[in-house]
Formats: C-alpha cells, structure tokens, sequence
C-alpha cells in the first residue's frame, strides 16, 4: 500500500479552510493545519485579553472544517451569542477556552477537541506563546495588534514596510515535525499580512520551511486588500511570501480571472480557473493543485 502524501497546510481566517480543507479532506491524503493564533479582535481578542489563553479564532475554523459531525453540531458550535454579558462571544470559542482553562496544557486541549469531533487530520497552533502582531508603515508609525492591521485604524494608503512579533514567539513543536515530514506545503489563501505573516515570523517556523523538500506551493488571493495589499500584483505577493520563509516557492497559483493582475512570464505562477466570483472554487482549486 502506497504512503499518503503528507500536506501541511497553513492559513488563518475564512480563506484558506474553506478554499483548500473543505476539498482536500476528501482525498487520500494526510494533512496537518498550522494556524495563525494572535487574533486579537472580536469574541477571541476578548477571551486573549480576559483570561489570558491562546486565540481560539482561527484554529477554531480549521476544527469545523475537518470534522466529522453534523451539520446541526456545526451549526450550533458557531452560534454567537447577541445580548447580555456574552454578546458578541462565539459557542466555540468558550469551549475552547474553558478546556483550555480547565485543562492548562494545550496539547490536551488538541487532543479532546480532535476526539469530540472525530477529526482524523492534525490541527495545530503555529504558536502558544503570547505575542502580539505589529507593523511598521511606510511613515515610521507602528500598528500594533492583529485587528488593527486587519481593520486598518490608519490611513489605509499608507504601505506596510514591515511586520514583526511582539514579543518574539516560538513555534509549538509539533508543528515544526509536521513541517519536517512534509511532501507538499500549501500556503494561503488568506491576508498577506494579518494571516500569513503572523505564522512565518514565529521562530523556527521559516527555518523548518526552508529547510523541508516539500514541495512548496503559494496560493494567491483572488483580490488585493486595502490597508495591506494595496496595487499588489501576484507576483508581489509571491515575493512577500518568499522573504517571510526565506526560501523560493516552487508554484505560485493563481486565479487567471482574478483582480489581481500578473507581470511576469515564470513558468512557475500557474494561471487557472479556480474561483466562482468572489471566493476561490475549491474542486478546482484542488484539482490543480494534485495536477502539479
């Protein structure tokens, strides 16, 4: 019997569960998630700020992408509450608090979390450590907090120079092993700066990237975003991406349709069809990626 591929996946947010997992779990494939954990607005900068704990934002959309449940389980683990002391909070992002809370070791929280929801992938922090997002514009001022640069609270037209974490965090173990035994790296889709980048600048995260012979594939985004990504070209994003891993990439996918545009000729940006309208189309999102 022929070894599964190993995929390490690695995004934050909406994008890149519901662009590559949502199809990539229907294959015969391994697949472990590095999450973006320093989000800081909303029900999980809340419970960050109020108890202390890791993010429960995104690593929470990777958990209902890859389980095995209903759709009324789902459903109710995504609920929010309107009103009242818990306005604003998301069911399952107490959950993941309160474990834990309960729990105070991290990896006992992954642990009942992939069997409460019979997850058979590995979901995995890219961090535990507590840190917070920053970026240097191109004026010299510096935005701090996940949020803020995800929401610009600046002039959005101004370009981020820079970004970096403080304090500095270093990554949870396991995720460096699941990088080490990778065939396949997938990046993104997601926001370039307030997403991607929080992984990468994790220590030992880009050095463990670097140094795998994964083949390393970048998804581009369908559409430049203002604040962050403000003219980018694909190409661009690509180079961001390179200097955050320190590393070439192998294959830059991207929409052929998209917004945004392409200025260069390199066999290694594929142009296909992979979105419907706004949001990639993740079948064929998937199929390309198998094709390479």
């Amino acid at each position: 019997m022929l070894n599964k591929k190993k995929y390490v996946c690695f995004g934050g947010g909406n994008a890149m569960p519901k662009a590559v997992l949502s199809e990539l779990k229907n294959y015969p494939v391994e697949i472990s998630v590095v999450c973006a954990m320093l989000d800081s607005g909303g029900s999980a900068g809340r419970l960050r700020r109020d108890y202390g704990i890791s993010s429960p934002g995104d690593i929470r959309r990777s958990f209902i992408e890859l389980s095995n449940t209903t759709p009324e389980i789902k459903k109710l683990l995504e609920f929010r509450f309107t009103g009242g002391e818990l306005d604003g909070h998301n069911l399952f992002n107490i959950l993941l608090a309160g474990l834990e809370l309960s729990s105070k070791n991290y990896s006992k929280v992954l642990t009942e979390m992939h069997k409460l929801l019979d997850i058979p992938f590995e979901i995995l922090p890219a961090t535990t450590d507590k840190s917070n997002l920053c970026a240097i514009l191109e004026n010299g001022e510096v935005i701090t907090g996940e949020t803020n640069i995800d929401v610009p609270v600046h002039d959005p037209n101004l370009k981020i120079e820079r970004v970096f974490l403080n304090p500095p965090a270093k990554a949870y173990s396991k995720t460096i092993s699941a990088i080490k035994n990778a065939d396949v790296i997938l990046i993104g889709p997601g926001d370039l700066y307030s997403s991607l980048a929080q992984i990468f600048l994790v220590k030992g995260i880009s050095t463990a990237i670097k140094k795998s012979k994964a083949k390393k594939i970048y998804i581009c985004n369908l559409d430049n975003k203002l604040g962050e990504t403000n003219d980018y070209f694909v190409e661009d994003f690509a180079k961001r991406i390179e200097e955050l891993i320190d590393c070439s990439l192998d294959y830059v996918i991207y929409d052929k349709k998209g917004s945004v545009k392409i200025n260069t000729d390199s066999s290694k940006f594929i142009g296909a069809d992979v979105s419907n309208k706004k949001v990639h189309n993740s079948k064929k999102l998937i199929k390309t990626i198998l094709k390479i």
